[in-house]
């Protein structure tokens, strides 16, 4: 049997890598999307104080720290029974929204933009940031660049720090919005909805008017009829913040709707031998293995799932974007609402759609009046000894768990976080994507391997924030090797 190793995959928050089987006949008898790194903040976040959390979960990852800053503090709501005033609340989403706009910007044109921009069959010393400057010019380049800046400019002036924030505490905001803050993040978030407009053209010109990528985009090789999930407000629209978790199913019915302290009723994992990483999947469907379809409680949460689970966006121009997405995929209404786009590479688009929804967002919150308010905390008075937060991370629904005694020191820390919600997807999508691109006598090039990986990069994984398996769980081998690169000794230790 032969082995095709991806190793490491690329343009991507963390490391894994995807190793592909081949039998006699030259076709793919199976892959496996491995992870091999271990994070554990389950585990030694045991012990300490609860009101530390917020600034220890902001260390998970570097990409995303908003995201598990913002889950600590409304799980530490929660835990400590308090509810935040609402101009705290409109400062949390005011900062969430300026992260979302450069968590998107940097997908789209770091990460994910090359397949597209430079091309997937580039050579790799191409398929970067460095390829995409080069083909679309400084100009644009310096427009990404500051877009990331002045969001991060506005990051570090709500949150205190520009990276690991400090802004969140339980019962509200650390600090209040003043009129002249509020003035410079009005004109950034306006900036803001220009560059969702350009990005969304961009996409337009580069992507669907080019008929190679677009029978790409729509083609079988990056299709998976799974389960979707995500944060909906009252009118079932598109919520980065708050509001109930939605599960549909494949064909777009309702399966479940329930807040998110009912995730452990609806929400089960299932751990592998081979891998840190857990695949969570429906409790009341259940684990079938890595098979898609209704009979399978395998399901995804990003930004194309978040908006197939959604009857339309909560902003007017991305809820234009929204529909015609739809209307140019074929997808028909039925109850009101659009069917299902079981087209993976899509998510591209949807995340673009998402970055124009949280500029105008932005826009909103920073003309309310409400958000200059001085009244932003309310202090504990009590300890309830269990929280549960939830925010849609970039990369899916994200979930913090914490229980605690009656000193507030904590017992058990539970997270779901958004590439995990994906991993069983993401295997379906390689393993999917391997089958399609590998047959016999077909020649394996890097053009075909990269596409392989976008299987995997259009989820946007951060699997540096993902794998929370306890240890002990994957074998160690250390293999020794002589300057010719054979095999001399191994040493394992099965866990």
């Amino acid at each position: 049997m032969k082995r095709i190793s991806i190793d490491p995959i690329t343009r991507l928050e963390g490391h894994g890598k995807i190793e592909i089987f081949l039998n006699d006949d030259g076709d793919v008898a199976n892959t496996y999307f491995q992870v091999p790194e271990l994070r554990g903040f389950e585990q030694f976040c045991v012990g300490r104080l609860a009101e530390d959390m917020p600034v220890i979960t902001n260390r998970i990852c570097g990409v995303c720290p908003e995201a598990h800053h913002l889950a600590s503090v409304k799980a530490l709501d929660e835990l400590f029974g308090v509810v935040p005033p609402v101009a705290a609340k409109k400062i949390r989403e005011l900062l969430y929204m300026a992260f979302y706009v450069t968590d998107h910007t940097t997908h789209f044109y770091a990460l994910g933009g090359p397949d597209f921009i430079v091309g997937p069959d580039a050579p790799p010393a191409e398929r970067n940031i460095l390829g995409v400057i080069n083909k679309v010019g400084l100009d644009i380049a310096k427009q990404v660049i500051n877009c990331r800046q002045r969001n991060h400019h506005v990051i570090e002036m709500l949150g205190g720090r520009g990276v690991h924030l400090a802004g969140g505490v339980p019962g509200g905001w650390s600090k209040s919005v003043s009129e002249q803050e509020r003035k410079e993040i009005e004109g950034i978030a306006r900036e803001n909805i220009d560059f969702a407009l350009f990005s969304l053209k961009a996409f337009d010109d580069i992507v669907l008017k080019n008929p190679a990528y677009l029978d790409l985009v729509t083609s079988d090789i990056y299709v998976h009829h799974t389960y979707y999930m995500g944060l909906v407000d009252s009118q079932n629209r598109v919520n980065f913040y708050d509001g109930m978790v939605r599960i549909v199913d494949p064909e777009g019915k309702e399966f479940v709707k329930y807040p998110p302290g009912e995730y452990m009723n609806n929400i089960a994992e299932h751990v592998e031998e081979w891998t840190y990483l857990k695949y969570p999947y429906i409790k009341k469907v259940g684990w079938k293995g890595f098979v898609d379809g209704i009979d399978s409680g395998i399901y995804a949460a990003s930004p194309l799932s978040r908006l197939n689970v959604s009857d339309s966006m909560a902003t007017p121009m991305a809820n234009e974007h929204f529909e015609r997405m739809y209307e140019t995929l074929g997808s028909k209404k039925v109850n009101g609402r659009y069917q299902p786009i079981h087209h993976r590479l899509v998510t591209h688009w949807a995340r673009l759609i998402e970055l124009l929804y949280a500029a105008e967002h932005m826009l909103e919150l920073a003309t309310d009046p409400e958000v200059t308010s001085p009244d932003v905390r309310v202090l504990p008075r009590k300890i309830k000894g269990k929280g549960i937060g939830c925010v849609e991370a970039p990369r899916g629904t994200l979930t913090h768990h914490y229980e605690s005694d009656d000193r507030g020191v904590l017992t058990k820390v539970n997270m779901i976080v958004g590439t995990t919600n994906n991993y069983a997807p993401m295997t379906l999508s390689i393993k999917r994507a391997a089958e399609k691109l590998i047959t016999k006598g077909k020649i394996i090039e890097q053009g075909l391997l990269n596409k392989i990986e976008m299987a995997f990069r259009l989820y946007d994984p951060c699997l540096s924030c993902a794998t929370h398996s306890l240890p002990g769980q994957m074998p160690l081998v250390v293999n020794v090797r002589n300057a010719d690169g054979e095999v001399v000794k191994t040493f394992s230790r099965n866990g």
